[in-house]
Order: C-alpha cells, then structure tokens, then sequence
C-alpha cells in the first residue's frame, strides 16, 4: 500500500487569523485557505514600489499579479498587498522564505488568503487606510508617521 504523507512546516501551515469579511462558511474558507495561491502581505512600507515587490516575490516562484493596498479614499499605498502566485508550490515557498524578511527596513510578514475579490484592495479603517495605523501610537515613517487618532490630538484643529 502506498502512502503520501504531506509534510507541513510552521512556515507553511495556516494561521489562526481569518478574514472576518470572507463570504461563506467557516469551511469554505478553510478549504480556500488550504487550496490557495493567494497571500496577503502586510507591514510594507507606504513607500514601497509594486516593482520592488516583484522583484523580492519574484524569487520563490512565477508571480500571477501582485495587487496594492491602498487607502481607500486617497488611493495611495497603505501598507499592504496581495501576491498570487501561478502554483502553490511558489506561494508556499514565499511562506517559507519571504515571510519575516526586511524590506525598506520593516519587517513584512506574509500569511495565506483566501483568494483576492475586487474591492479588497481597499483599507478598512474609518480614515480610509488599515485599522492598526488609525491606533499606533509610535512614530514609524514608513508608515506614513503617527497613528491617526495620535495625529489628530497632536494636530490643531484648523478653523
């Protein structure tokens, strides 16, 4: 009788984070999850070029498209994006050798989605960008400063 076993590694198993707007059911996201090429990656800096993203993702495996997140209001980078790869061979090569690297001195972390659906690109959070940058309270200008709700009580108010 002939057995495979798949071997995963910590840097290749799913994470406990799930998209709170995925639209299904808990397993239907789970199998997505499972089956994908697609990953999410955040902690980019807002200076960080799509070519330059190419060039690092590039090095695991062909890259299908890499999508920018971007405020959903100014429609500038907000510090993430979404890299499918053609094969998930790639992509978990990407999790195994990307994720945690330095690029344009942040550390990016890399984790699997579900698969991108226009309209992700967008930031959630009510200023338009990701919710975390609305409630950091240090400075990172990479990320474009203060937190905005820190920015918003160090700034005056204009008439």
């Amino acid at each position: 009788m002939n057995v495979t076993v798949a071997v995963v590694t910590p840097s290749v198993d799913l994470s406990n984070y799930r998209d709170q707007h995925y639209k299904g059911s808990r397993a239907d996201q789970e199998r997505c999850l499972r089956n994908t090429t697609t990953l999410y990656v955040g902690n980019l800096s807002f200076y960080t070029t799509e070519e330059q993203l190419y060039e690092l993702f590039g090095r695991s495996g062909d890259v299908k498209r890499i999508v920018m997140g971007l405020d959903k209001y100014k429609k500038t980078p907000c510090g993430f994006c979404f890299v499918e790869y053609f094969t998930r061979e790639d992509a978990e090569m990407c999790m195994r050798y990307v994720n945690g690297t330095r690029l344009d001195d942040r550390i990016i972390r890399t984790d699997w989605d579900a698969g991108f659906a226009e309209g992700r690109q967008y930031g959630r959070g009510k200023s338009g960008g990701q919710v975390r940058d609305e409630y950091r309270t240090d400075y990172d200008s990479g990320r474009g400063g203060y937190g905005k709700i820190v920015q918003q009580k160090i700034l005056p108010k204009l008439p």
